[in-house]
């Protein structure tokens, strides 16, 4: 069963959650964390499924996404910073932490979400998480991310951080359909199943142009999880998950998530796994085979809980 709530965004306005509580005794918690232009809902299904496993699921709309904009909020921008939206994400772990003593935690994060969960791998090392799923994560060339950071700088400057520019949009999301032959929609690199992908071009929460400011916060914050001293900041002995589609542009055709997971090696990282699934493409929950992927992740997180 899911119940909604709200809490204060450390950026501006209510932050919107979601609570799906299992029909017995719960024997761990996941968070999800959502990606960029979608909402925290679209989980239902996988939240369901880990309900059934006895998971209790936790999750919240980011600033300006789903239903945390708010009356005179700002779609698809993150008031304060990239490390504000950070804060309201680690204010659900905490407020459910302490309502669940005891309960060991699993953090999710997809796409943009795999950013934020790795930017609190290394910024908050003692959140008392017991291991992370990393999901649709990328690697972005460590020398070229301060110059794109400036470019897209320039662009707020000039057409406002509050605004959605089309020209950027591009730049940062045009090629994702380069490799899928006769796409249908521009969205078709996101999953296989068609249904999905016509539900999230219709859903006027999905899809939209992010503001130029999300954008560039969102750069910055990818520029700090690829930082070595940041990652070195990390828990070792933490249990990670990388898991993806091969055919993902987010990470590069499965070429961005292998380096990610190198650099979590090099970091010191001793307890790192991860699966690539040919054919899948970007939001791998929403794939034609979803079922063996929910049950992949689920045996990872039992083993996680057992170690």
């Amino acid at each position: 069963m899911r119940t909604d709530f709200f809490y204060d965004s450390y950026g501006a306005g209510k932050i919107h959650a979601c609570c799906w509580m299992p029909d017995r005794d719960p024997k761990a918690i996941v968070q999800i964390v959502h990606g960029i232009a979608e909402f925290v809902e679209r989980y239902d299904d996988f939240a369901n499924f880990l309900n059934k496993q006895g998971f209790i699921v936790v999750g919240e709309d980011h600033m300006g996404h789903g239903q945390s904009v708010g009356e005179g909020g700002v779609r698809g921008y993150f008031t304060g910073g990239w490390f504000s939206a950070i804060e309201d994400t680690c204010r659900l772990m905490k407020d459910t932490m302490q309502k669940y003593p005891g309960l060991p935690y699993i953090l999710f994060g997809h796409s943009m979400g795999s950013f934020m969960a790795r930017t609190i791998l290394a910024k908050f090392p003692d959140s008392g998480i017991s291991g992370c799923v990393i999901c649709g994560t990328g690697w972005q060339p460590r020398a070229a991310l301060p110059v794109l950071i400036k470019v897209v700088e320039g662009i707020c400057k000039k057409s406002g951080e509050t605004m959605p520019n089309e020209q950027l949009q591009k730049m940062v999301f045009g090629g994702y359909n380069d490799r899928i032959e006769n796409p249908r929609t521009a969205s078709d690199w996101l999953t296989r199943d068609e249904s999905i992908v016509d539900a999230y071009v219709a859903d006027p929460l999905c899809g939209f142009t992010p503001a130029c400011g999300l954008l560039r916060d969102m750069m910055k914050g990818i520029h700090y999880i690829e930082q070595p001293k940041n990652l070195q900041q990390m828990k070792k002995h933490l249990p990670i998950l990388f898991v993806a589609g091969e055919e993902d542009p987010v990470g590069t055709y499965g070429k961005g998530v292998v380096r990610a997971m190198k650099e979590f090696r090099k970091a010191g990282m001793v307890n790192v796994s991860s699966k690539l699934y040919p054919q899948c493409r970007h939001e791998i929950l929403n794939e034609l085979n979803k079922q063996e992927i929910y049950e992949d992740i689920h045996n990872w997180m039992l083993r996680c809980l057992n170690q």
